[in-house]
Order: structure tokens, then C-alpha cells, then sequence
């Protein structure tokens, strides 16, 4: 009687299976999305079907993979990655970069930043100031992580006053995304900015509510008075750059007419300041 030895799975294979693991989908689901068939599919993971390159590359859309992560699943299958990942000063994402940049300052007087995939800064606005008062140097040194920053007991932490809101709202979120796009670096970072909530206590929200109905603000103690911010993220859903793919545009806005005076006034004296004229009235 003739033994059937089934073929070695390959680097691709495991891949495949792992990343559809992760997002808890059928083979039929899968091969419903990439346009193939059931069986076309069990055959790629089980090694007895080697996939064409834009086979690999519709699979990968149908997961739902991050550039770098569709680069990365096409070396494994054998193929050159696709997508191009240049530098941040690069000339080729120099025309998107400097769109960001118009952004940020178009923003004012609101704080806006420009962050990579683990909360590294790369761009910020004049009134990101309001965000970093206090902050301990080491936190503002680069290269500086938004996310630290922003939950630190030596950062904002002690400035904001819904920190148990807000903090899960930024933890969350971080778990959310290493869970789809698995990431050591991220799950660390995320194991580290959960520490610093642990430890702290829940803020002196005083039974107020902790949201607006439709979203958490964050609400941060000023020399001016309390700053109540929602924040909105934008990133270039279109890029075809594996750098340009992985910012994004995180940018804070006035919950009330109170927050929105007092970062007007900000932003006034700072202009006023910077023409060497005296304060207005």
C-alpha cells in the first residue's frame, strides 16, 4: 500500500496561515475576497500550489496587510517586495511631506502632530507646545514618542485629569493594532504605557462625565485652566509608500468655546512674541 507523504510546508504557507489565523477567517472567506476558489487557496497553504506574484499580492489586500506587511508576505513566496520604503526626507514623498507640514500649521491655533506607526514624532505644529509643558527632558528628546509622552507620570500623565479614560483609550487602541498587525515593538510599548496607568490613579474627574456621547476627550490641566480636546487621525490611505503609509496625522481640536478662546490666546501671544510686540488687549 502506497504511503501518501504530504509536501513541506513552505515559508509562504506558513504565512498564509498564520495571517488568516489572525484575523479568524475561513478559507471560503478568504478565497471569496481574492477572487480564487476554496480549493485554489487549501492548495497554496498546504505547499501543493506555488501562487503567482499577483496572487500574492490580492491575498495579501484580502487580508488587509499593512505595506510593509505585503512586502514581507512576498518574500516569503519568493518574489521581490512591491512597495518602495524611503527615507522621510526623501525626494520622492517630499510633495506629501510638505502637504503635512501645511496641514499642521493650517491647524493652528490647535496642536497637531505627525506620527510613525509606534507614536515616534516626526512633524508637530507651534501649539504642540501646550501638550509638552512640564514634560521632563528626557521625554523630549529625540527621538520623542507621542505615546509615552502622553501617559508618562513625568509626561502629561499628571496633567490630565481623565487619565484612566484617556489612557485606556490610548492602550486599547495600541492592542487593537498589534493584535491585527502583530509587532514585539508594539506590544512592549503597549505593556509599558499600561504600567504607567496601573500605577497612577484615576484622575480627579469628580463624578463628571468621562465622555461627550460620541467620544472621549482629553481633558488637560493648563496654567490657563482645563483644556477639553477630542482628536481626529488621518493617514494616506492611498500610498503606495511602505513610510509614507505608516504616518499619520493625529490632530486635536476644541470639545467647547472655553478650550478654543484659550488656545486662540495662545497662539496669539505667541505671534505677538515673535514680532517683539507687547501682548494684546
Amino acid at each position: 500500500m502506497a504511503t501518501t507523504v504530504s509536501p513541506e510546508l513552505t515559508p509562504f504557507a506558513r504565512e498564509m496561515r498564520r495571517r488568516r489565523a489572525l484575523r479568524r477567517m475561513s478559507q471560503l472567506e478568504l478565497a471569496t475576497l481574492a477572487g480564487t476558489t476554496q480549493r485554489h487557496l487549501s492548495f497554496i497553504e498546504s505547499g501543493r500550489s506555488t501562487p503567482g506574484r499577483a496572487m500574492v499580492v490580492r491575498l495579501a489586500e484580502s487580508l488587509g496587510l499593512t505595506l510593509r506587511e505585503r512586502n514581507s508576505l512576498l518574500l516569503s513566496a519568493g518574489y521581490a517586495p512591491l512597495y518602495a520604503e524611503s527615507a522621510r526626507d526623501a525626494e520622492s514623498i517630499g510633495p506629501a511631506m510638505e502637504a503635512l507640514r501645511s496641514i499642521l500649521t493650517g491647524h493652528l491655533p490647535y496642536p497637531a502632530v505627525v506620527a510613525g506607526p509606534r507614536g515616534e514624532l516626526v512633524l508637530a505644529n507651534a501649539a504642540f507646545d501646550v501638550l509638552t509643558e512640564g514634560a521632563a527632558a528626557h521625554l523630549l528628546a529625540p527621538p520623542v514618542n507621542v505615546l509615552r509622552l502622553a501617559l508618562h507620570p513625568e509626561g502629561m500623565g499628571p496633567r490630565v485629569v481623565n487619565l484612566s479614560a484617556w489612557g485606556r483609550h490610548i492602550t486599547e487602541s495600541l492592542r487593537a493594532r498589534a493584535s491585527a498587525h502583530p509587532d514585539p515593538e508594539l506590544e512592549a510599548l503597549a505593556e509599558e504605557l499600561d504600567g504607567y496607568l496601573a500605577t497612577a490613579g484615576p484622575g480627579d474627574g469628580s463624578g463628571a462625565a468621562e465622555h461627550l456621547g460620541f467620544a472621549v476627550p482629553l481633558r488637560l490641566r493648563t496654567p490657563a485652566g482645563e483644556l477639553r480636546l477630542l482628536t481626529t487621525l488621518t493617514s494616506f490611505s492611498t500610498a503606495v509608500d511602505v513610510t509614507l503609509a505608516e504616518l499619520h496625522l493625529e490632530a486635536f481640536l476644541p470639545a467647547d468655546a472655553a478650550s478654543a478662546e484659550l488656545l486662540r490666546r495662545r497662539e496669539e501671544a505667541r505671534v505677538d512674541a515673535r514680532a517683539g510686540a507687547g501682548p494684546r488687549h
